[in-house]
């Protein structure tokens, strides 16, 4: 079942470990319209193209677009100082959120 932050999607591809720096990744945010759309889970991106309407400058969870935002992925909060990565906080409910994202895996975030 998907979660509110997680529309219903499965992936299509083969998951890629490209490395991309919090600097590479903000250029994902959506606003490029010539480029994807990547959010990080708990340091995985993910391609949210599929659903790019939702990510967009604007839009419900543009404060997610473009960066790891693990911890309001995990308690489904849409404010953006929730909109970060560490997730250490997070109960076991809110984790099976984070764990149970069904995006393509495009790359991971290194420091």
């Amino acid at each position: 079942m998907a979660s509110k932050m997680e529309p219903a999607t499965t992936p299509t591809q083969p998951p890629k470990d490209d490395p991309f720096t919090p600097e590479e990744l903000a250029k994902y945010n959506g606003s490029d319209p010539s480029k994807p759309v990547y959010v990080a889970v708990k340091g995985v991106i993910f391609d949210v193209s599929p659903r790019r309407e939702m990510y967009e400058p604007g839009k419900g969870y543009s404060v997610f677009a473009g960066k790891d935002a693990s911890r309001g992925l995990g308690m489904s909060s849409l404010k953006p100082e929730d909109a970060v990565s560490d997730y250490s906080t997070l109960n076991e409910a809110q984790m099976k959120v984070l764990n149970d994202w069904r995006y393509n895996i495009v790359g991971r975030v290194v420091s």
